[in-house]
């Protein structure tokens, strides 16, 4: 077996996803290969396997076959009545296990792209066509733009359109953490200059203010104008979770932005006493120090999505509008930080708002468990995610509610309520739970869900509903036994009730 084939049985292993795709092609091109050829080119890019069925078995193109799949695949890849704008892909002939099979590795591509007139993204494993969803065509047009939004010049702002008394007060937070900062003396023409928030149009050569410079330092009737969507939805829903039990819209600008997120914060989440050597260190306040600045910095404020923050029993959830760089959980050991507004960060780390580039993601995992017992989550994406854990030292209200409610309405008393907390699960464990009736195994179950992907079933159905406690295997010692089954908690039985 030599290296090409060892690297295309790699692949195949693990699973279709959001970079690999299967296609059979026996004896002619299936019908939507281009779909997906333009969903990895408007996405990430991702390899095409021509010769290999949805689940993973090589079945090969006939051997007289081959040439004229390559040929019709060819030449509609680069006809622009196929592919907008049209584009060029090398297509490589393997070998595994004496079949033959053709591999495309479709690059990611700075334009955005249409197949047959429709405009498709990669979702997964699956090819998503977003032509008529306003919000994500402009949200795949943001990504392919190669400037930062933030650098937007609006000739007609000027630095006295901007908030004096905001400079003043910035000015004031630079004058006690750094007494010999230049921004002490500038005045604040000059101080606008130096942080780079006026700054020439590129085409009219005109001087006028930034995105940033407004987003930071402007009115708040000026930045409705420059940016309709711009608001901050700050939720505490713990009782009502159907509606809320707190509120607050925050449409202002980012400096006070944050001070009105950390003071709903710390109306809200507890401060336990923790020691680290011999100072009291607030976890709260590191902790959401780092979100707060995390989604006013990284924010793609072109978006007309809404940013919020949502606080619910046991764990703080975040959603961002931001430019992805790339997909998925990350990895703190691995992920590499990249600045998605610079100009906005650096006046942020200016004023004591912000620390260095990458720091951030530090704090957040060194100290997030210590606070709420599990490491945070960040998930990146068009919206970017974060669910920080937070301590509870009450029964969960909400619970408590739902089975008073039910008892009274079947009239019966009970004298003493001790709710058990049944656990938040997503849509696709909910579709797990509902599918297992009985004790099954891996492969029933997939099949029972309508799955092709192994590795999908494994990262979005399976695992999780393992970790959430609703499901549980029947032999937990031998986790990779053939004979392992699966089968539904009490817990498991709980949530289904709810879903039910």
């Amino acid at each position: 077996m030599d290296l090409v084939e060892q690297q295309v049985l790699e692949l195949i292993r693990q699973g279709e996803g959001l970079n690999l795709e299967f296609k059979a092609c026996r004896t002619s091109l299936a019908r939507d290969v281009f779909e997906t050829v333009c969903a990895f080119l408007n996405r990430h890019g991702g390899t095409l396997l021509l010769g290999v069925r949805d689940d993973g078995a090589v079945q090969g193109i006939e051997p007289d076959a081959v040439a004229q799949v390559r040929k019709d695949f060819v030449t509609a890849i680069n006809n622009p009545q196929k592919i907008t704008p049209p584009t060029y892909l090398a297509v490589d002939e393997v070998a595994v296990a004496g079949k033959s099979l053709l591999r495309v590795y479709v690059p990611e591509s700075s334009q955005v792209h249409r197949c047959n007139g429709r405009i498709y993204d990669r979702n997964e494993d699956g090819d998503i066509d977003i032509t008529d969803h306003t919000v994500q065509v402009a949200q795949l047009y943001q990504r392919k733009q190669a400037n930062y939004s933030e650098n937007r010049v609006y000739p007609w702002i000027q630095p006295g359109d901007l908030r004096a008394d905001l400079i003043e007060r910035c000015r004031k937070y630079v004058r006690v953490n750094k007494p010999q900062h230049p921004w002490g003396t500038l005045d604040d023409t000059e101080l606008i200059k130096s942080a780079q928030l006026y700054q020439r149009h590129p085409e009219t050569g005109e001087m006028g203010i930034t995105l940033a410079g407004v987003m930071l330092l402007a009115p708040d009737e000026l930045i409705l104008k420059v940016c309709p969507p711009h608001r901050t939805d700050l939720i505490l829903r713990k009782v009502n979770i159907d509606r809320y039990d707190d509120r607050d819209l925050v449409c202002t600008n980012l400096i006070e932005s944050y001070d009105r997120i950390l003071a709903f914060i710390k109306k809200h989440l507890p401060d336990p006493f923790f020691l680290e050597g011999i100072e009291r260190r607030s976890l709260r306040d590191v902790i959401f120090r780092e979100v707060t600045s995390n989604l006013l910095i990284h924010r793609e404020y072109t978006s007309g999505a809404t940013t919020r923050l949502i606080i619910e029993y046991g764990r703080v959830v975040t959603d961002n509008p931001s430019r992805p760089h790339g997909f998925g959980r990350l990895d703190p050991a691995t992920t590499v930080p990249v600045q998605k507004n610079p100009v906005i960060g650096a006046f942020f780390r200016q004023i004591d708002r912000a620390d260095e580039l990458g720091s951030g993601m530090r704090k957040l995992m060194l100290y997030g468990k210590a606070y709420g017992s599990l490491d945070p989550e960040l998930i990146e994406g068009d919206i970017f995610r974060m669910v920080i854990s937070v301590p509870e030292f009450g029964a969960n209200t909400a619970e408590i509610q739902h089975i008073v409610s039910a008892t009274h309405r079947s009239g019966q008393v009970t004298p003493e309520v001790t709710p058990e907390v049944t656990p938040e699960v997503t849509p696709e464990v909910s579709r797990l739970l509902k599918e297992l009736k009985k004790e099954m195994d891996r492969v029933s179950l997939q099949k029972a869900l309508g799955l092709n992907a192994e590795k999908n079933f494994r990262l979005r159905y399976l695992q999780p509903a393992l970790q959430a406690g609703v499901i549980e295997m029947t032999i937990p010692g031998k986790p990779r036994s053939s004979k392992q089954k699966y089968r539904i908690t009490r817990a498991g039985r709980q949530v289904l009730e709810k879903i039910e």
